[in-house]
């Protein structure tokens, strides 16, 4: 680690070794274990094998590049405390390169990062943030003279699995907007030859990429991904089928100022422009800062930043939605049960009036009876 330990990892430790010197009791590296099963969607009969699979583990090289981007998400990842799974898991690592974290600079930056790829080919984790400047050859952004995507194109080369961290890796975030001037475009569209995980979000959450570390490391692949390379674990569900403030919405409780009473009581963000109905993410679950907060949470509406091209797609970020399906319990409870009764009434009249058409068309198709004669009608009474 780049950070000093008074246990420092070394190479010839497995984690189980590791943690021991550590302090850490076997309770509470499967108490771990256990939380990033259910972390990752697993089922409890999975924690034995990501036990056994962590505990065997030798210290893996993750190598951390940055392109064009703001360093928030990097910012975001380190957000880790005691007793996250986070900080437990990223000090389990050996992060080789991260120019914003280490001490090293310019040539020795750069000595660390090839060291870094030649020493572990074929197995190191590449993690990438920023986006990829394609136009006027890629001038943009470029890294001890050379451009981004070839910086990317070598670290790729070697890696054992590639995870693009934050919107900016993912699909370019706000360089590759409308009108895009730098040509950015996300880690995928330079990277083909493998598999790329975008851990979504600007900034994403820090345990999502832990967890998504923890399960390569464990079962030797990444999770299963959505159709936007997004892990499902995570990206599964719609932020609006997790949040809080759901029950507010379905009671057509919703906020019309930031000032007013609505939003004091903590109602549904969703007519000040929240993109929670069209946005996949597990912001309500994790939140952010060691679980402390998260947008909504803090009376924002979503912006919807894990959707690929939210800055053209979700703008203007105050205005609501198209109609969301929905009704008020509350406010509409009368109306809906208004509109209800007329419906069954409507409907018993047109049964009643259908059913009147068709015993008029039978009536019609059966013979005329001829009447009975009159001693018959008198011997029928009579039996």
């Amino acid at each position: 680690m780049l950070a000093p330990t008074s246990h420092p990892w070394t190479s010839d430790q497995t984690l189980a070794e590791h943690l021991e010197d550590r302090g850490v009791s076997r309770r509470e590296f499967l108490d771990l274990c256990g939380k990033l099963t259910a972390m990752l969607g697993l089922a409890s009969v999975v924690t034995p094998r990501m036990a056994r699979a962590l505990e065997q583990m030798r210290r893996p090289s993750v190598v951390w590049i940055q392109l064009q981007e703001c360093t928030g998400c990097v910012e975001s990842v380190i957000r880790t405390s005691e007793p996250s799974i986070g900080d437990l898991v990223l000090d389990t690592i050996s992060l080789d390169f991260n120019h914003t974290l280490m001490a090293a600079a310019g040539h020795a930056a750069e000595a660390a990062l090839h060291s870094a790829m030649e020493a572990n080919a074929g197995q190191y984790i590449l993690v990438v943030t920023g986006s990829v400047p394609l136009k006027d050859d890629g001038i943009y952004t470029t890294i001890a003279g050379r451009t981004a995507k070839e910086v990317l194109e070598e670290a790729a080369s070697g890696a054992a699995a590639v995870i693009a961290v934050g919107a900016c890796a993912h699909w370019g975030n706000i360089q590759a907007s409308n009108p895009n001037p730098t040509g950015a475009v996300g880690v995928s569209d330079i990277i083909r030859d493998k598999p790329v995980v975008n851990i979504a979000g600007c900034p994403p959450i820090s345990d999502v990429v832990t967890a998504t570390v923890v399960h390569f490391l464990t079962f030797g692949r990444m999770p299963a991904l959505d159709i936007d390379g997004r892990p499902m674990f995570a990206y599964g569900k719609r932020i609006h089928d997790q949040c809080q403030r759901r029950a507010h919405f379905d009671a057509g409780q919703f906020v019309d100022g930031f000032d007013d009473e609505g939003a004091r009581k903590g109602w549904c963000l969703y007519r000040m422009g929240c993109k929670g109905p069209a946005s996949f993410s597990p912001c309500p679950i994790f939140q952010w800062n060691v679980r402390t907060s998260w947008p909504i949470g803090a009376g924002h509406p979503c912006l919807g930043c894990t959707e690929r091209r939210f800055w053209d797609t979700m703008t203007p970020f105050y205005e609501r939605l198209p109609q969301v399906a929905g009704f008020g319990v509350e406010r509409r409870v009368d109306v809906f049960g208004g509109a209800l009764a007329i419906g069954v009434t409507a409907g018993v009249a047109a049964h009643a009036a259908a059913t009147g058409i068709h015993r008029a068309r039978q009536r019609k198709q059966l013979p005329v009876m001829q009447k009975p004669p009159q001693d018959a009608e008198v011997n029928r009474g009579q039996d």
